[in-house]
């Protein structure tokens, strides 16, 4: 028969310690029994060892079965959920052991501990390390994985087996440095990697790798030197990528980084952070501190609509950013920024929605880009393309002006060298037939002198083209020498130099001008009204001749016009009188050079202006002319 004494049962507080018979049922406990069971000594006596089991271990036996697991064994240790006497759970330590008299089975002794705290701290150890496994195993652009301490391997991603071509139960263990090429062990790489991690913090390089099967590949590495939280160092994660393909499918990868690199707090060239569901910050990069000036202290907890100019803000965009981001998986653009201390910069930005393997979603990554430098490149292009185009246009109108010089120089070198060549025929002709006549005595001295009379005509006429050419020429030459010029007094120095034509042409001039002064060349415009008077005087045939000369305002221009009441210009030649050395007429019936015309229309061009004729054959023709923004109010 099983006895104990109670006095030395009871000194055992941390442990209940129960005896039951070969039948199972309780015959004593100590009094620490109470304080984990619930129940007294007098409400465990004679009941069965099925009383400290749940009601689901009670309907599956589980009391019943390890008491026969004991019996066969001798004894049997494990961890369950047990039920107190008010129903509630706690995890319990049981350890069943048969006990034997004089080899007969009598029955058995149960030692119990409460390690319920104990069980929770491994339960939440569990549940950060699901965590983990949320955002660090699912990764399989990356091979993220731990180190002790001396550089053995301790966790291992999909990303890692996929990278590497380990299996977990293959690599688990194993020195970190199986990865590396033989020239790098011979150097001790890996150990000057590990000693730069612990020195700096962590260590950063790009370099070329082994897998599993012996091939290379380019690997991006960072090992960071970990430590817990009362900074004791207690090992290295090691975070590797497969850049192989980077120099053609930079833009991929990039793209990549910008998704997966939130575990890797030390990027510096990209703002990475994370967003709660409704939009404020929960974690924060060196990128981001670099780039938009706050600490993570400083911008925690705050929404993330701070970065956004004042205008952005009150349209709403970043709640309408967050919305696509969360409709569509992914929102992205380029904008403006505001940093911390209020200076502006041009961001690309991706906001991607962030959920975990069950679907739930959790919230936003954040990463952000200063494009400054490459928004003022594209300013400073479109500026240069614009100035590129300004002189375009100006060297194709300066083009397009040397050509229609050169065209005009063709048509004044071919019509002038005919024009000059025919009163040198004249005097030559006129010459010899003088030399043939003094050699007959038969000739007249009358005769003689009609000879040498055309003779000086035909000199005077190459004297007046010769002056008229000069007159053309030079107009390209000179300065247009803008100066007030009073309209009444300009018309009235032509009337003046014309008297005698006047006179002779017995021609009624009426001047008529709304204007009293403009601004030009004085000299250059008395030439041109004197050109079309005398014009007007030349081809005038009417019993009463008629000369009117009209100076208006139209718009930002002066409005001059001459009429007369003459013998016309045809349809057909008013668009050419215009042209040095067109005549309509011949210089027999009607003397002149052919460029009087050609004169106006320069000086007209050189002020700004446009210069046209309206005329009817037998009706008379006006010249009208303008100058552009020559008023003087």
């Amino acid at each position: 028969m099983l006895i104990s004494s109670d006095s030395f049962l009871d000194a055992v507080e941390e442990y209940a310690l129960v005896f039951l018979n070969a039948q199972g049922l309780i015959q004593s406990c100590n009094k620490a029994t109470y304080s984990i069971t619930g129940f007294s000594r007098s409400e465990l006596s004679g009941q069965p060892f099925s009383i400290l089991f749940t009601d689901e271990d009670k309907t599956l036996k589980r009391g019943e079965d390890q008491l026969s697991e004991t019996l066969k064994t001798g004894k049997r240790s494990s961890e369950s959920w047990k039920a107190k006497k008010d129903g509630s759970r706690y995890w319990a330590a049981m350890s069943l052991s048969s006990v034997y008299e004089h080899n007969v089975h009598i029955g058995f002794t149960v030692i119990v501990k409460d390690i319920t705290e104990r069980k929770l701290a491994e339960l939440e150890i569990k549940k950060r390390e699901e965590r983990y496994r949320l955002i660090v195993e699912s990764v399989k652009d990356y091979g993220i994985f731990m180190l002790d301490t001396k550089g053995h391997i301790l966790t291992w991603n999909d990303g890692a087996e996929r990278i590497k071509g380990y299996k977990r139960d293959e690599i688990i263990g194993k020195h970190f440095s199986v990865f590396y090429t033989a020239p790098d062990l011979e150097i001790g790489k890996p150990a000057m990697e590990l000693e730069t991690a612990i020195e700096t913090g962590k260590y950063e390089e790009e370099g070329w790798r082994i897998r599993k099967n012996g091939s290379l590949f380019w690997a991006n590495v960072v090992i960071t030197a970990l430590y817990n939280e009362g900074n004791e160092f207690i090992g290295y994660s090691k975070v590797t990528r497969d850049l192989s393909e980077k120099k053609h499918e930079d833009e991929l990868l990039r793209q990549s980084e910008e998704r997966y690199r939130l575990l890797v707090e030390q990027v510096r060239d990209y703002g990475i952070f994370m967003l709660d569901e409704k939009g404020r910050i929960i974690s924060w990069n060196e990128g981001a501190k670099r780039m938009k000036g706050y600490t993570a202290k400083e911008i925690i907890g705050k929404y993330f609509s701070i970065f956004y100019p004042e205008e952005d803000k009150l349209n709403d965009r970043p709640a309408g950013e967050l919305k696509v981001a969360r409709q569509e998986g992914k929102y992205e653009e380029e904008g403006w920024r505001v940093r911390k201390d209020g200076t502006m910069f041009w961001a690309n930005v991706v906001i991607t929605a962030i959920y975990n393997e069950k679907g739930v979603f959790l919230g936003y990554s954040k990463v952000t880009r200063d494009l400054t430098e490459r928004k003022e490149a594209e300013v400073a292009l479109k500026e240069s393309r614009e100035k590129y185009k300004l002189l375009a246009n100006q060297l194709k109108e300066t083009n397009n002006h040397l050509a229609s010089a050169n065209k005009e120089l063709e048509e004044f070198t071919s019509i002038a060298s005919h024009d000059l060549q025919e009163p040198v025929r004249t005097v030559k002709s006129f010459l010899s037939l003088i030399e043939k006549k003094l050699s007959d005595p038969n000739t007249s001295a009358e005769e003689l002198k009609t000879y040498i009379q055309k003779a000086i005509k035909g000199s005077n006429r190459m004297k007046e083209l010769i002056l008229n050419l000069l007159q053309y020429a030079q107009l390209s030459k000179e300065e247009v020498a803008f100066e007030e010029i009073n309209v009444s007094e300009l018309i009235g120095e032509v009337l003046q130099n014309l008297k005698s034509n006047i006179e002779a042409s017995c021609a009624t001039i009426d001047v008529d001008t709304e204007v009293d002064y403009i601004k030009g060349d004085r000299i250059q415009l008395m030439q041109l009204v004197q050109n079309l008077l005398t014009n007007s005087l030349k081809f005038i045939e009417a019993k009463t001749p008629e000369i009117k000369i009209k100076c208006r305002l139209h718009g930002h221009s002066v409005l001059f016009s001459v009429s007369d009441n003459g013998i016309g210009i045809s349809k057909d030649n008013q668009s050419k009188v215009f042209e040095i050395f067109r005549r309509e007429h011949t210089a027999m019936k009607y003397p002149g050079t052919g460029i009087g015309l050609s004169i106006c229309k320069k000086i007209v061009e050189r002020h700004k202006g446009k210069i046209w004729i309206e005329s009817d054959l037998g009706k008379g023709t006006t010249f009208y002319f303008t100058l552009n923004d020559n008023i003087i109010p």
